[in-house]
C-alpha cells in the first residue's frame, strides 16, 4: 500500500469545545475530536474511508501533493 500525504487544517472550536479538522484536497472532508490527537486519528480514518470508497466506485482520487496554506488577514470592524 502506498502512503499518501494530505494537508490538514486543525482548529479549536470554542463553542463546541472540540478540535475540528478539514482536508481541503478532499472537498474539505471534516472530522472532530475532544483532543487534537483524537481529531487527527478520526481524520486518518475518514481519509482512508474516502480513498477506499473512491477506489471502489472508480472515482478519481485528488492529488495529495497540492500545497495548502493558512494565512491570517486583518479586517477593520466597527
Amino acid at each position: 500500500m502506498q502512503a499518501r500525504r494530505f494537508a490538514v487544517i486543525v482548529e479549536w472550536d470554542p463553542a463546541d469545545e472540540v478540535w475540528v479538522t478539514h482536508v481541503p484536497a478532499l472537498g474539505h472532508l471534516s472530522t472532530y475530536g475532544e483532543t487534537r490527537d483524537e481529531a487527527l486519528e478520526q481524520t486518518r480514518d475518514a481519509v482512508l474511508g474516502y480513498l477506499e470508497a473512491a477506489a471502489k466506485e472508480r472515482l478519481p482520487i485528488p492529488a495529495d501533493d497540492v500545497p495548502a496554506e493558512v494565512v491570517e488577514i486583518e479586517v477593520a470592524a466597527s
